[in-house]
């Protein structure tokens, strides 16, 4: 996610000027601090889930203060009811069609109870992970959603596991590429065709991929300024 700060991010931030933030995945804290800088600075909040973070939590909680950022090491779909409200959401945590369809549905339940859907953006959306489903705690997935997988690595155009080598073979990867429920990308279409909320679903391809939701009803100005910034990244 921290690869789209500098070009995207940073600006989609200026332009929605969220109150509250959620970032689901944190791992060292890159793109974490950069929210924390905005927050502090702009009289924000960032609600940080990670169930491992790679950071010193108390650190950060005392340099920030709670009024800045609170820190739950928890997996997200423990995590995200307990949330009441927010403007936006970064989801860049598990990445697998079970978790990330279902973290789309607790968001969808907070924008019922609040009238407000927020700005939602989702790394990983491309290869490897768009159809491809990843697990870094396959026991925390329900066996009826979970692939069979392997620490094994892959390579694109390439729907199974390599032998040897490969990207990223030492995660839980699924076996085979493409099908039903499977990988993030197929997560964000299953929501979106399921939905009642109108969305416009706005896309990059490069770094992974970066899909970003937003309520069709959130005023054509925020519309016009999140394409202007995706056209004019270069990624």
């Amino acid at each position: 996610m921290h690869r789209f700060w500098e070009h995207v991010i940073k600006h989609v931030l200026i332009a929605v000027r969220p109150k509250t933030i959620v970032e689901i995945g944190s791992l060292t804290g890159v793109t974490t601090f950069k929210l924390l800088q905005y927050c502090k600075h702009l009289g924000g909040r960032c609600i940080v889930v990670d169930p491992s973070p790679q950071y010193d939590v108390a650190l950060l909680r005392e340099h920030y203060g709670e009024e800045v950022v609170n820190i739950i090491e928890q997996f997200s779909l423990e995590a995200l009811p307990s949330i009441n409200e927010y403007d936006m959401i970064l989801i860049d945590g598990d990445h697998n069609w079970y978790t990330v369809y279902h973290e789309l549905k607790l968001v969808e339940q907070m924008a019922d109870k609040t009238g407000r859907f927020p700005v939602v953006l989702l790394h990983d959306t491309d290869w490897p992970y768009g159809r491809r489903d990843m697990y870094y705690y396959p026991d925390s997935i329900p066996e009826a959603f979970r692939k069979s997988y392997a620490t094994k690595g892959m390579k694109p155009g390439q729907s199974e596991l390599l032998e040897f080598g490969g990207f990223n073979n030492i995660a839980y990867n699924a076996l085979y590429e493409g099908g039903e429920r499977n990988g993030v990308r197929s997560a964000i279409e299953d929501f979106i065709k399921e939905t009642p909320m109108k969305l416009r679903h706005y896309e990059l391809f490069s770094n992974n991929g970066l899909s970003i939701l937003v309520p069709k009803d959130e005023g054509s100005l925020i519309h016009s300024q999140i394409s202007y910034i995706l056209d004019s990244s270069g990624l």
